[in-house]
């Protein structure tokens, strides 16, 4: 389904999957996402399965996460976070503030894009 940019489009209700992870595909034994689509997969992933490689290099806005804290305990996350799966194993870079509140309210998971890639597209991300 091709959507034009700037649509609005309502949130898919998911479904449990085999694993932890809830998505709109299956889910292998270890949580990795399986099936033939291609490109991004927006799944509720747990927190703890998410790797933040890059958070001793930055530092989010106190303001900014309280913000983000009231808007998803009011209406939810409105725009998931970008994550990379590789080898089974989730990398988040972007969506910090978004993560952080997360982690503050104690939400067990948070909703992701999740895009597969390969190690060398990991190694790019580090630099």
């Amino acid at each position: 389904m091709r959507v034009a940019l700037g649509t609005i489009i309502a949130p898919l209700p998911l479904r449990p999957c085999a694993g932890r992870v809830r998505c709109a595909t299956e889910a292998s034994e270890n949580g990795s996402l399986v099936g033939k689509r291609r490109g991004p997969i927006v799944a509720d992933i747990p927190l703890e399965q998410i790797r933040r490689p890059l958070l001793r290099t930055r530092s989010n806005d106190p303001d900014k996460v309280k913000s983000l804290m009231d808007s998803i305990a009011e209406i939810g996350l409105q725009e998931p976070i970008d994550v990379l799966e590789v080898d089974g194993q989730y990398y988040g870079f972007s969506g910090c503030h978004r993560f952080e509140a997360h982690q503050k309210l104690g939400l067990p998971t948070i909703r992701c894009k999740i895009r597969r890639a390969t190690k060398e597209t990991l190694r790019h991300h580090l630099r």
